[in-house]
């Protein structure tokens, strides 16, 4: 399966999942850009970026392992210690290490242990993700990528039913059902497409007019347009988090380009509040 592509649109796409699965508030992808980024001296490439908004906030750099490699370490931090060196950021950076199961992460660990064992670095593993985060379709899209084939299917559409009933933007209804589709297709590589969508019963969904019409928008840049009232509600939602990291109101206004004066009235909200 190509793992790396789905988490780039995974994270390109919903952002939140990304917090969700290092157990952060999920609304701080509204103060973060998630790229690739390009070191052109040395001629590589870091395919999973996290650039925020405002310097009090570090850089997140994710990487998605699925295969043993006893040097991904050493390779790991080459990169990012080479990025921090070229680029003009001074903002502090944590690193995100995505694995299928603790099995594969096998690289050498000995010389990074006191990276490894402190909060800079966080290493996932799909297959231990707990009960806890069950209520998160993001987080049941990404299992799904480590879900047995003998279940994957039936777990799949249990997903798109609880999308259908969630997420009410139908934009952004269709486009997380596509990444669902597009994980069976990388599982099932003997299917065709026809059969993939007669397994989880999308071929229906498709033909409905509400469905190709938000498939058609969220091909537009101007879906954006339609994201932007939950953009505001999720940014307002994203203020109480940023206070707690220990952000002014003016940082926390010039990260989330809103006014001053709106993040004061949710500030002094959450101090009446508590």
């Amino acid at each position: 399966m190509k793992t790396d592509s789905i988490f780039y649109r995974l994270f390109q796409s919903f952002p939140s999942i990304f917090f969700e699965l290092i157990q952060q508030p999920p609304q701080l992808a509204n103060v973060y850009q998630f790229s690739s980024v390009e070191v052109k001296q040395l001629s590589f490439r870091i395919d999973g970026v996290f650039l925020p908004n405002s310097i009090e906030l570090p850089i997140y750099f994710s990487e998605v392992q699925f295969q043993p490699d006893k040097k991904f370490y050493s390779r790991f931090f080459t990169e990012v210690f080479n990025y921090l060196d070229k680029t003009e950021l001074t903002n502090n950076w944590r690193g995100v290490v995505i694995f299928p199961s603790s099995g594969v992460d096998t690289g050498e660990t000995q010389r990074y242990i006191e990276l490894l064992d402190s909060q800079r670095v966080n290493r996932v593993y799909l297959d231990q993700l707990t009960s806890t985060t069950e209520s998160s379709l993001g987080i049941e899209t990404v299992k799904l990528i480590v879900e047995p084939e003998n279940t994957a299917t039936t777990k799949a559409k249990e997903i798109i039913t609880s999308a259908q009933q969630q997420i009410e933007n139908q934009v952004t209804q269709t486009e997380l059902i596509q990444l669902i589709e597009t994980i069976i297709v990388y599982k099932f590589p003997r299917l065709s497409r026809e059969e993939i969508e007669k397994m989880l019963g999308l071929g229906e969904l498709k033909q409905t007019r509400v469905y190709q019409e938000a498939f058609e928008e969220g091909k537009q840049e101007g879906k954006q347009e339609g994201k932007q009232e939950g953009k505001q509600e999720g940014k307002l939602e994203t203020i109480p988090q940023l206070l707690t990291l220990g952000l002014t109101v003016e940082q926390i206004a010039k990260a989330l380009d809103i006014d001053v004066q709106l993040v004061q009235k949710v500030a002094t909200e959450k101090t009446t509040n508590n």
